[in-house]
């Protein structure tokens, strides 16, 4: 499957593995055959620099958003009641590509994934810059999101193989057509998510340590680091929004990670849905419940189950400590049964996530809101 695509060409020629086709390893790009010579050690100081470069880089957004008077102003679907700065996931954008590129030139990230995450990314990137300083029409938002994504599947050769049990594989184009359609959803229910203080860069924190600690790539640290420095001054009060540049970015990132991870067999895509489980499960319940309401999806609103949560609990931090614990008391451990057991592992997401449907819809997801929580 890999060789008969002219991207995997060359170096990349096709090998097998478990039946499925994937690219070999060669030379010193190969993502994780990379050399170790400078081994954990110079994982652990490119993402300590992303982290710093992240909070450094947030504090002078901050300094730009006041003086631009870039500010998100309540309104009546806002889930804060005080004038706060956005864009500050600008410093992620900037650290994060930087540490990829380190990365590479560490040998630890190939070609092909420094295109998909740069070229995508950027592309998503600068979107939801230009949206957070005036707005663009969803319409065109949407056909970069999908060209964006376009763009990283073909460095990526396509959507990896789906095994579903008895011998059966979901594969071919039409697989990596609806592989597009979900990583499309995931950048924008990652930014629909990004609604109360921190939520946004502690799920990016959980997944991307989750998945590492099952085995990913350095990348996964990578967006721990920036998503981490970014959470100093966006924890609740926070001082700074993420903005779309951030959100969206942030969504795209941990997708084209997910594919990735699938395709060199790392982590099933399962696996990767069971730690997004909370962001999945709130925003496709939210939607959901809302298209049976018969309500304009395009219309800005604040009825995700979190923000219902929010209202109830009186506050951002409760929610967000709530987030924590589901992911590292639930999610993680069904990532592992899913990683363990991979044949099994479409049943372990279901069994993961059914129990945040539930507590989604019970929470009121997709139904009117009421008063915005103070923190």
């Amino acid at each position: 499957r890999w060789a008969s695509r002219k991207a995997c060409g060359g170096p990349w020629h096709g090998t097998r593995r478990g039946g499925i086709d994937r690219p070999a390893l060669s030379g010193r790009n190969a993502t994780h055959g990379a050399p170790w010579e400078l081994g954990v050690l110079a994982d652990a100081l490119v993402a300590a620099l992303v982290f710093a470069g992240t909070w450094l880089g947030t504090l002078a957004v901050l300094r730009y958003a006041h003086a631009r008077d870039l500010l998100d102003h309540p309104n009546e679907r806002s889930s804060h009641v005080a004038p706060t700065p956005r864009g500050g996931g600008l410093a992620i954008v900037v650290s994060l590509l930087a540490g990829l590129v380190a990365l590479h030139a560490l040998g630890k990230v190939n070609d092909m994934l420094l295109w998909a995450l740069g070229g995508g990314g950027l592309a998503v990137a600068l979107v939801g810059f230009v949206d957070d300083h005036g707005g663009l029409s969803p319409r065109f938002r949407l056909v970069v999101h999908f060209a964006a994504v376009s763009w990283a599947l073909y460095w990526l050769c396509g959507m990896p193989p789906l095994p579903v049990g008895g011998g059966y594989v979901i594969d071919g184009p039409a697989w990596t057509a609806v592989g597009a359609v979900g990583l499309v959803w995931l950048l924008n229910l990652y930014n629909f998510m990004d609604g109360i203080d921190a939520i946004a860069s502690v799920e990016a924190v959980c997944v991307a340590l989750g998945a590492l600690l099952l085995g990913g790539a350095p990348a996964w640290l990578l967006v721990a680091a920036a998503a981490g420095g970014f959470l100093l001054l966006n924890w609740p009060p926070a001082r700074i929004f993420m903005g779309d540049v951030g959100s969206g970015f942030l969504g795209f990132v941990l997708g084209v990670l997910a594919v990735d991870a699938a395709a060199w067999e790392h982590l099933p895509l399962a696996a990767s849905a069971i730690l997004l489980g909370a962001f999945l499960v709130d925003a496709t319940v939210t939607l959901f419940r809302r298209w049976l309401n018969g309500e304009r999806l395009s219309e800005a609103h604040r009825s995700h189950a979190y923000q219902h949560a929010a209202r109830r609990f009186g506050g951002h931090r409760p929610v967000v400590l709530a987030v924590i614990a589901i992911n590292l008391l639930w999610l993680l451990p069904w990532a592992w049964v899913a990683q363990a057991w991979p044949r099994w592992s479409i049943t372990a997401a279901a069994v993961a996530l059914a129990p945040l449907v539930v507590l989604a819809w019970r929470l009121g997801a997709g139904t009117v809101e009421g008063r915005a929580p103070r923190h």
